[in-house]
């Protein structure tokens, strides 16, 4: 049986043959948390149950960063890590529409005429509850069914996913808990812990003075991760290592800009220039200031030993996050 590689389109003139008449999950998915699982387990099933491929449909940029350029938007998932998880879920496909005004402009029957039937022939769409598309937001669940029936493809609108409490699963949600060093819950919602990827830096060297040289990486501007202390477990080169990180302005130091500060433990050899995967297992405190080198490097040696004992016991909380590589440790 030939399988077929999971693909990423961003021209719809170039999507591939096989992913036609497909049962396709819209939205923006930033996160792909299980609230938006639901909607793509939904296309997933829809897709198996008919012998089908299956695709999601994504925008790129963000819509509120078209439509409000000047408020940062904490992305949880840039682009290329959105068809990471995508692919490890099973799906066939990603398709990615470049998100414009002109594009916010079109009408949702030309939304619907143009790119779900024209362009990919689809035969099931699949969005959740408070999915909207087209001029004025003008394609609604109703819109999208009655188009379904127009046009003769079906349509499944999916309610809100809550958790555990009841509170519906979002990814605001999500953005404020990592604001709030709040990873239990995080990382709950995500089903998977939460990553960052950046490239190894030079910096001042300071880490490397005290005993601990580490890792400088710079996260998006917009990354409002709370400022402090995590275990983490880190990807490089295909290996994963545990490790501690700090993530803050260093206020015993310069108070500069926010940095990723990631020391591994048990390694030696260069990282500078490669790109690593963080992934943040446990928040241990908040960033503060020590009045001598001897101070910090006493608490980095607790930060340390708490690290290590957070990471000693660690499983993988679904599925999805072992396919993404929380454990095992290399």
């Amino acid at each position: 049986m030939t399988v077929t590689p999971f693909s990423v389109v961003e021209d719809l003139a170039s999507l591939p043959a096989h992913l036609k008449g497909s049962a396709v999950a819209i939205g923006n998915f930033d996160g792909v948390h299980r609230g938006h699982r639901a909607v793509l387990q939904s296309a997933i099933d829809e897709a198996h149950g008919h012998g089908r491929p299956v695709i999601a449909m994504t925008f790129e940029p963000h819509p509120r960063s078209v439509f409000a350029p000047h408020v940062p938007l904490f992305r949880l998932t840039p682009a290329h890590v959105k068809a990471e998880v995508m692919e490890a879920l099973g799906l066939d496909g990603l398709i990615v529409l470049p998100f414009t005004r002109d594009f916010a402009s079109l009408e949702a029957e030309r939304f619907v005429e143009e790119i779900l039937i024209g362009a990919l022939g689809i035969r099931h769409a699949v969005t959740g509850y408070d999915f909207h598309f087209g001029k004025g937001r003008a394609g609604t669940p109703d819109f999208l069914r009655a188009s379904g029936e127009k046009h003769g493809f079906g349509v499944t609108i999916v309610t809100a996913e809550n958790d555990e409490s009841g509170e519906v699963i979002s990814s605001s949600r999500i953005r404020a808990a990592l604001a709030e060093g709040d990873l239990a819950l995080a990382n709950g919602l995500l089903g998977y812990r939460w990553f960052a990827e950046a490239e190894v830096r030079h910096g001042e060297k300071r880490g490397r003075d005290l005993g601990y040289p580490t890792a400088n990486l710079r996260l998006a501007d917009d990354c409002t991760l709370k400022h402090g202390i995590y275990a983490v477990r880190v990807e490089v080169d295909g290996l994963r290592h545990d490790g501690v990180a700090s993530f803050g302005r260093r206020p015993t130091f310069d108070n500069g800009a926010p940095l990723l500060e990631v020391f591994l433990f048990d390694f030696s050899g260069d990282l500078y220039g490669k790109t690593l995967r963080v992934r943040f297992v446990s928040y241990l405190r908040a960033e503060e200031r020590f009045d001598s080198s001897a101070a910090l490097i006493a608490q980095m040696d607790r930060d340390s030993a708490e690290a290590r004992a957070a990471l000693a016991s660690i499983q993988p909380l679904s599925a999805l996050d072992l396919a993404l590589g929380a454990v095992p440790l290399s």
